[in-house]
């Protein structure tokens, strides 16, 4: 993204803001408190500007990777200096309508979200929230995209296996095996 004039370079900055704040924010304010969402953001697009030269042509993975760096930094920080956990979810207090099966639903989601270990819960955030494909999620990650892939499906399968009702068997199937249906009509 280097540019000889300055003023095209604030131009192509400006416009890379405009595109990726908002999904920058959203981001990070689920992982950080949301009093210090602003600042990781302002920080991540300083570290932008600085490195502006440098920014690969789809920038928007490279800045949630930066965003997911300043947030480690900093949690590293509160650690050290107050001894806190940070919370990864905002508090935002929810209206539940008078549907009860959506309420359980949401319920049940909740709880099989909050079973999944905190990478799975990364890997699959990066997907259905933010918008990334597999190759932008793996290089928020730092892997490679068969990796990240091989994360997601294994991730996907966990929230799945949460999301059963305690005592269901995920392989029974009323149906027969498919081998074993090619089978019978090879003897007939």
């Amino acid at each position: 993204m280097s540019g000889a004039s300055p003023g095209g370079r604030e131009e192509r900055f400006r416009a890379l803001h405009q595109d990726t704040y908002a999904d920058l924010l959203r981001f990070v304010e689920r992982r950080v408190p949301g009093s210090e969402a602003e600042d990781v953001v302002s920080t991540v697009f300083l570290t932008a500007w600085r490195r502006f030269d440098e920014l690969p042509d789809d920038a928007r993975p490279w800045l949630f990777a930066v965003a997911r760096k300043t947030m480690a930094n900093r949690t590293r920080g509160w650690l050290r200096r107050q001894a806190l956990d940070v919370r990864l979810g905002s508090l935002e207090t929810r209206e539940l309508s008078d549907d009860s099966a959506s309420a359980a639903v949401r319920i049940d989601l909740e709880r099989a979200w909050e079973a999944l270990s905190t990478a799975d819960r990364e890997v699959l955030a990066l997907v259905a929230f933010d918008g990334l494909t597999a190759e932008q999620a793996a290089a928020v990650l730092g892997c490679r995209r068969s990796t990240f892939a091989m994360r997601l499906g294994r991730a996907r399968k966990r929230l799945q296996s949460a999301l059963e009702p305690p005592g269901s068997d995920s392989r029974w199937s009323p149906r027969p095996h498919p081998l074993k249906e090619q089978q019978s009509w090879t003897r007939a």
